[in-house]
């Protein structure tokens, strides 16, 4: 079996994306704690529907990712000196990431009647590549600054 040389660049970029994979699994980890905390103390407890546990779920989660996110997982920030303009597409990425977790919710649990807590797992791992690869490349890419764009049409 041969191997394919890359470049000292290329096995860099593997390398960081790679690290920031597992630091981005580890801080999902976190945000996943929180969300389930949430959603089944929400559905168990307090009688709420799977649908509204899990929009507060969300809530609690996106909190601890993204702190964890910009705090530790990933050392370059596209929207530069703008965290509220970077806050908001991270919310919105993970609202995208949401409807996926809704759709495989009504799926799991309306249609195919398995038990809510280990459809959410489920949805959490396809949520978790999606929301990884998009935050990845819109938001903490080297070099994809949108912050001056940004800057320019607000003056």
């Amino acid at each position: 079996m041969s191997t394919v040389p890359y470049s000292p660049h290329v096995r860099r970029l593997i390398a960081s994306v790679s690290t920031e994979f597992i630091k981005y699994g580890l801080a999902s980890a976190a945000a996943l704690a929180a969300d389930m905390l949430v959603f089944s103390s929400l559905m168990r407890l307090a009688g709420l529907g799977h649908g509204p546990a899990a929009t507060f779920g969300f809530v609690a989660g996106v909190a601890v990712a993204y702190a964890i996110s910009v705090t530790w997982v990933f050392s370059q920030r596209s929207f530069g000196q703008h965290p509220a303009l970077e806050f908001l597409t991270f919310i919105m990425i993970g609202l995208a990431g949401l409807g996926i977790t809704h759709s495989v919710l009504w799926l799991g649990v309306d249609r195919l009647q398995l038990v809510p807590e280990f459809v959410k797992l489920v949805a959490a791992g396809a949520t978790f590549v999606f929301n990884f690869v998009v935050r990845k490349f819109m938001l903490f890419r080297a070099g994809a600054s949108v912050a001056p764009a940004f800057a320019q049409t607000r003056n």
